[in-house]
């Protein structure tokens, strides 16, 4: 089961999009505020078409991040009272403020996650990376070339390559590149993001998965 706490202020109707595919189970808990309290018909149209549970979640405004401050608590509070249900739980939003608390969470072996949308799971939103030190001569992307050049160099189509190295240095993680790949180059079987990712993979050898 899946509990989706979102950051309304920050995602708006775009975060609730596929909120109409989820399965009875799931909880969607939308915290809202003055600053942002209008449905489209549209999202009220899916919103009532969906299985999942849906729960509305009016925020005092006054203070600067009072949504972020009170969406963070309320998780606290979720984690406590489920110990015993299996719930993985989303953030939805664009705000990666939310990283430190994903981290600390994660750390207490709760299942958190930073998502765009509740219907892209797989666009966990990752940490910038971190540079690697300048001292590591095994590391590949600090060799006398820009990291699109040496892309350029593994791709069949040259063109590409921008748009691969941006994704290279956007994802910690392989698993997060590889879902970026698919949907930045959507193809049958996800034939050409399968290809690029295996012409990559020398760049890569340092990112965190298989």
């Amino acid at each position: 089961m899946n509990y989706y706490l979102v950051d309304y202020e920050n995602v708006k109707t775009q975060g609730l999009n596929g909120v109409n595919k989820l399965p009875e189970g799931d909880v969607v808990c939308i915290f809202y505020s003055e600053n942002a309290d209008s449905l489209t018909f549209g999202l009220h149209r899916r919103l009532n078409e969906s299985k999942a549970t849906i729960i509305y979640q009016r925020v005092e405004v006054g203070v600067k991040n009072a949504l972020d401050f009170q969406l963070s608590s309320y998780l606290g509070y979720l984690i406590r009272e489920n110990l015993d249900n299996p719930y993985d739980y989303y953030i939805v939003t664009k705000d990666k403020g939310y990283e430190c608390l994903v981290s600390y969470w994660k750390k207490k072996k709760a299942n958190v996650s930073l998502v765009i949308n509740v219907a892209k799971q797989q666009e966990i939103i990752e940490p910038e990376p971190q540079p690697m030190p300048q001292t590591d001569p095994e590391n590949k992307l600090l060799n006398s070339k820009s990291l699109e050049e040496q892309v350029a160099e593994l791709l069949k189509d040259k063109t590409d390559a921008k748009s691969v190295a941006k994704l290279i240095k956007n994802y910690k993680t392989k698993t997060g590149l590889n879902n970026a790949l698919v949907k930045k180059f959507p193809s049958k079987d996800n034939k050409k993001a399968s290809e690029i990712y295996t012409a990559i993979k020398p760049l890569i050898a340092d990112k965190k998965g298989k």
